[in-house]
């Protein structure tokens, strides 16, 4: 599976020194049409492996719609460290080599911001 970095400016490596409270997981897949089924199957193998790790709360997989290839996938975690631990694991590093040969992931750490009117952290 590429990487295709979400940031021109900071990757998720450099995201992952990052010691803060909650975080949320943004990762957009690319993927070929033909190989949707294999892609949904991989990520659902993936997806319940993070949800035995600490410091999981959740995760939501979206579609583009109108036949798009298009996944975003967005997980909610405790901490920037229990998501390190878990995205550094070694099995979690393995199962990556059973994506798809077309699939690219473009994943990003991300966290609430409070704008006064609209929304709170």
């Amino acid at each position: 599976m590429q990487r295709v970095e979400m940031d021109r400016t900071i990757t998720v490596a450099e995201q992952l020194n990052d010691d803060g409270g909650p975080v949320v997981l943004v990762n957009k897949f690319d993927v070929d049409p033909a190989e949707v089924d294999d892609f949904i199957a991989v990520w659902a193998d993936d997806a319940a492996f993070m949800k035995r790790q600490p410091g999981f709360i959740s995760t939501q997989l979206h579609r583009g719609i109108a036949g798009s290839c298009v996944f975003l996938n967005v997980a909610v975690w405790e901490s920037t460290e229990h998501f390190r631990a878990a995205f550094t694991n070694p099995e979690f590093t393995r199962k990556l080599a059973g994506y798809p040969p077309s699939a690219a992931a473009s994943p990003h750490l991300f966290r609430k911001v409070a704008v006064p009117g609209i929304c709170v952290v």
